[in-house]
Parts: C-alpha cells; sequence; structure tokens
C-alpha cells in the first residue's frame, strides 16, 4: 500500500502534520535558512578558522530598521543578523591627545594592525600617529596601552613571528627600525640612503616584512602616486631596489640592469609578498589602460603585468594574489599565482553575470597560510548609501555592507558572511569599513561610522568614525 492510499486514512491532524513535514523538507532542501543560523555549526562542532560556523548563504540580508544601539567603548553587541560579537574599541574619549576626534583602522586592509596571538592591536588617529591596544581574545576586551613616542608614520607592521615586535619607518632618518612592546626599545634595522640616492623631500611609505622577518619593503619618493622607488631589504643579503620611472635595478644581490617590460611608472603603493620573493605594485595617476598593477619578482628583473580583470583591490598570501576583476559582479574574485598573473581562478561560483557593481571591497589576508589556503577576509560599502543619520546603509545582493570571509583552498566556493559594517562609507575615506583580519583568523577589526549614530567630528562638518572588531566563528 503506497504512502498516498495511508494518508487518505488519516484523521486531518495527522494530515496536516504530514504536509507540514513535506514542506519543511522542501524547504530545507532547497536551502531555506533562518537568519539567525549557522549553516555549518553542529552543537558538538568547534567553530574557527579555517572553517568557520558562519552563514554561507546567498539572499539578501537587509539591515535592520534602525542600528542596534551601541554604548561606550568596550560594548559588546551581537549582530541581530548574523549572529556575531562586535565590540565598539574606541570613542570620544580614546584619542587622549585631542577629545572627540575620530580614530580608524589602517588606510589599507593589506597591512597587519595585529600581533601574532591576537593580544595587541593599534588604531590610527586623525593626526597622523597610531595608538596601541591591549587584547584579550577570551573575553574580547580592549585596553588602551601607553604608545611609545616614535617618529613613525601612522601604520606600522607587526611581525608575523613575535608578538612584541613592531616595525614602522623613521619620518626624519627615512630609516627602518623596530620597537620591541616589552622592553621599550626602538633599534634602527637599515637605512635606505646608504643604498639608494634619494631626494631631500623623499619619503619612506607603506613599510610590509615577509613572514619569517627577514625582508622589509618600502616605496620611496615625495608623495604618494609620485613614489618612483620600490626599496627591499634582506637582513643577510642587503639592499635591492627598483626604478619603476626609469625601470633599473640595482642594489647589493641578485641581477642588475633593466625590468623585462617596457612600462614605466610611478607608484600609488606596493607591498611584499609573506614569503618575500614578490612586490605587488599599483600605478599612480597616468598609467596604462588595462595594466592597474604590476608584480615584480624580486630575485629577478622579472616582471609581470596585470593581463585581465585588474580592477578593484588585491592582497598578497606566499606565492598567490586575490582580489576582484569586477568583469561580471564585484565579487567574482579571482585568485592568481604571482609568477603566472595569467592563469586565474574565481573562488566565487556562480554569479549573475551583468550584475551592476553595488559595492567596493577591501581584502585583508594577514591569516595567511604557506599554502595560501586559509580563508581571504574584506569588508564591502556601498558608495551610494543615504547619509541620513540613522538610515540603513543598502543591500541589492548578498555580500553587500557586511564583513566576511572567502575560502581559497579550491575545495568549495563558501563566503562565509559574518556581520553588517553599519557604516554609511559617506563621511570620507576614513569612514569606509577597511577592515584588518587578525593573523590567527578569529577576528577581524573595522571602521564605522555606526549609521551616523557616534556624534559629529570637532568640526562639526561629518559624523565621527570608531573602531570595531568582530568575532570571526
Amino acid at each position: 500500500m503506497g504512502f498516498d492510499m495511508s494518508l487518505r486514512r488519516l484523521s486531518p491532524a495527522i494530515k496536516s502534520f504530514f504536509r507540514w513535514i513535506v514542506v519543511l523538507a522542501c524547504s530545507l532542501a532547497a536551502g531555506a535558512q533562518n537568519p539567525n543560523d549557522h549553516q555549518d555549526a553542529t552543537a558538538s562542532k568547534t567553530c574557527g578558522p579555517p572553517e568557520y560556523c558562519a552563514r554561507t548563504d546567498r539572499r539578501v540580508e537587509p539591515y535592520p530598521e534602525k542600528p542596534p544601539v551601541i554604548g561606550p567603548a568596550g560594548s559588546i553587541i551581537t549582530d541581530p543578523s548574523f549572529g556575531s560579537r562586535i565590540l565598539r574599541v574606541t570613542d570620544g574619549r580614546s584619542d587622549r591627545t585631542q577629545i572627540e576626534r575620530p580614530l580608524y583602522t589602517p588606510s589599507s586592509a593589506e597591512q597587519n594592525s595585529w600581533n601574532k596571538n591576537s593580544t595587541m592591536f593599534y588604531v590610527v588617529t586623525a593626526g597622523g600617529s597610531f595608538l596601541l591596544y591591549d587584547f584579550n581574545p577570551a573575553t574580547m576586551t580592549a585596553r588602551a596601552v601607553n604608545t611609545p613616542n616614535l617618529t613613525w608614520g601612522a601604520e606600522p607592521q607587526f611581525s608575523f613571528r613575535q608578538p612584541n615586535i613592531l616595525y614602522g619607518i623613521n619620518r626624519r632618518a627615512t630609516t627602518f627600525e623596530q620597537y620591541d612592546t616589552l622592553s621599550g626599545r626602538v633599534t634602527e634595522i637599515n637605512n635606505p640612503s646608504k643604498c639608494v640616492k634619494l631626494g631631500s623631500g623623499d619619503r619612506g611609505s607603506g613599510i610590509t616584512v615577509s613572514a619569517d622577518d627577514n625582508r622589509f619593503m618600502a616605496t620611496l619618493g615625495p608623495q604618494q602616486d609620485k613614489f618612483p622607488f620600490v626599496y627591499v631589504y634582506d637582513r643577510t643579503q642587503g639592499c635591492r631596489w627598483l626604478n619603476t620611472e626609469t625601470g633599473e635595478v640595482g642594489g647589493q644581490w641578485g641581477p642588475k640592469g633593466s625590468i623585462s617590460i617596457p612600462d614605466r611608472f610611478l607608484m600609488h603603493n606596493a607591498r611584499l609578498a609573506k614569503s618575500g620573493k614578490f612586490v605587488y605594485m599599483t600605478r599612480g595617476g597616468g598609467g596604462s589602460p588595462g595594466h592597474r598593477w604590476t608584480v615584480w619578482e624580486v630575485d629577478t628583473l622579472n616582471v609581470g603585468l596585470c593581463p585581465r580583470g585588474c580592477l578593484g583591490h588585491h592582497v598578497l598570501g606566499y606565492t598567490h594574489i586575490v582580489g576582484s576583476s569586477e568583469l561580471i559582479h564585484p565579487m567574482d574574485t579571482w585568485i592568481r599565482p604571482l609568477d603566472h598573473l595569467e592563469n586565474s581562478t574565481p573562488l566565487v561560483t556562480p554569479l549573475e553575470p551583468g550584475k551592476e557593481a553595488w559595492f567596493d571591497s577591501h581584502f585583508s589576508w594577514n591569516n595567511v597560510d604557506p599554502d595560501d589556503s586559509a580563508p581571504v577576509c574584506f569588508s564591502t560599502y556601498q558608495a551610494t548609501n543615504p547619509d541620513t543619520p540613522g538610515a540603513a546603509p543598502l543591500t541589492t545582493g548578498p555580500w553587500d555592507n557586511e564583513i566576511d570571509c572567502a575560502e581559497t583552498d579550491g575545495k568549495a566556493s563558501k563566503v562565509w558572511r559574518f556581520a553588517h559594517t553599519y557604516s554609511t562609507a559617506r563621511n570620507g575615506f576614513w569612514s569606509t569599513p577597511r577592515g584588518n583580519v587578525s593573523q590567527d583568523g578569529r577576528f577581524f577589526m573595522f571602521t564605522s561610522d555606526w549609521e551616523d549614530q557616534l556624534g559629529r567630528m570637532p568640526n562639526g562638518d561629518k559624523y565621527r568614525t570608531d573602531v570595531f572588531v568582530v568575532e570571526l566563528k
């Protein structure tokens, strides 16, 4: 006797129950999910990197009608849509040098603003300095500590090997230095002016360090978009440099001569791969169309051009680069080997072709492993968000105005969704929610104006921003 014959003999109440079960099963099979459910979570599973328990669905998730009420620095809320805990790190009293001055995360999501074991990080001030914080990862509590009086730029980098070491560039002497947070000792590492001829107004910017703390890199020149030098210092071999304006390579080790491509340009930004073997360079104004960035293989004269899908922000692992191609969709994110940029693999598939680019994204990969298989994390923002205080940011598709991480190991195409940013991104560049993932992949620090609910800036012109940390589980 079949199921239909049996069902006809049951009572109306039981029939109704069976129909409900069938509908529920079909809904689950179709991928329906409560916004507060964690798709991969089980009662016995430990949630955390590299396999998170956060949602991986692709539903549009509108913002709450009003932003969650957030208290002063130290307050923790739970994101009402995604269930992640969010800590407010700073408020109007956090910058002791100037009360009510806004605070931010670094201008680049590529920078490593967390120490090795997630017990310390720094935030950036509107005055061009930085503030150090102790952090307890177990309780998600942050405490400001005495920041050293250093003549560094505002965006140093923590070591990938030693939790107490911070690297920076002395703005006066243009030297590489390290600061020991335990002893308070400052040590000079290298002076670029002894290796390459610099102008009187030249300075160093964008320090990055390899994962073994052996190689250091910075751009040298008068200002951003006009940097001609990539400078690399190796602790054992000495200095090496590339002049992107002339194409000349020189220094104390490796082959000297002209780079392998005819392109000549000035730089906006450059970063060193975690392996120390590649430098990613973005052009300043006036770069040739379609070739917005290049990659130098440091031990050689080889420079590769980005051949296709070169827009958007990118981030380096050890031997790969990840970023949005912006060709068919704002989440058309590719991973490419640094020595073969033409070999691109999409991370997020399938995507709806022809979808307009509704958001921008900044990628952070401080948690990357030597195989380049750890999730890459990012924040997105909509340039046309409402700028009316308390008005919800736009959500025209999944991942819009969110904090997420994408799978890079090639096993699947997951995008874990952790929180909304609650940022309008309409109070200037610094209100965009650029974020930095911790080295252990457990936390993500980002900037937000909290839908203009944090008060106005001291000049009364725009709304202030503060720094927040979301737990990634």
